[in-house]
């Protein structure tokens, strides 16, 4: 018996990642659920040991991090999670409300508002569920969950890239400033009308529902 191809295979080949990208994923979670809040410090060797590494995989992580933005240095004293200042936040916003305006506009070109909205709404039952709990971690996650699953329904690389830095951020506000968290009905139903405007495709509707979604959003904020 002699081993054949399979071109018809759904199998890929596996990718694995470098050591400096696996702690660079683990930090940015670290950073996105608060575990370093704005402000803190990260030492390199205390890291190492941590994590169980050598100090080169992690000094590699923190200066993409850095590269990033979610790590800032500060001259002669190290390496630092950044605070969010007013300006800060109303910046982050502002990338926000442009990639993901983008994505719709890519969603919605490629004819995929159907599909797209299906992920979407799967999402918002979620968030739903934990109405009675909107400033809970869970419901922290299902809304931020809700725009990953906008963007990367875009097929984006490049945007999906840039999205992911902005959401962290995005997580760190949310989590520092949970007593600011909108109720329960109403973060559901902005979601859900973002939601039924991309699966009616309509764009005008869908980019203004969005629009306003961030602005709300960032007066809670600010």
């Amino acid at each position: 018996m002699t081993e054949t191809d399979h071109p018809a295979s759904s199998l890929e080949p596996l990718v694995q990642e470098s050591t400096p990208a696996l702690v660079a994923r683990s930090l940015r979670r670290a950073v996105s659920e608060g575990d370093f809040p704005p402000g803190s410090q990260l030492g390199e060797a205390a890291l190492a040991k941590q994590l169980g590494v050598s100090r080169g995989p992690v000094r590699e992580a923190m200066q993409r991090l850095t590269q990033e933005g979610l790590l800032v240095s500060h001259r002669n004293r190290g390496l630092f999670v950044p605070d969010l200042t007013a300006d800060a936040v109303s910046d982050m916003y502002l990338l926000r409300n442009t990639i993901e305006r983008a994505a719709v506009e890519r969603i919605l070109e490629s004819k995929a508002g159907r599909v797209c909205a299906d992920r979407l709404d799967a999402v918002v039952d979620r968030m739903s569920a934990l109405g009675d709990r909107p400033e809970s971690a869970e419901m922290i996650d299902a809304d931020l969950d809700f725009h990953r699953e906008l963007v990367e329904a875009a097929c984006s690389e490049r945007l999906s890239r840039v999205h992911e830095t902005v959401i962290v951020e995005t997580s760190m506000c949310l989590r520092a400033m949970q007593s600011t968290y909108a109720p329960g009905e109403d973060r559901v139903s902005e979601h859900r009308e973002l939601a039924d405007a991309i699966r009616a495709g309509d764009t005008a509707r869908a980019t203004a529902s969005l629009t306003e979604h961030m602005r709300d959003g960032l007066a809670r904020l600010q």
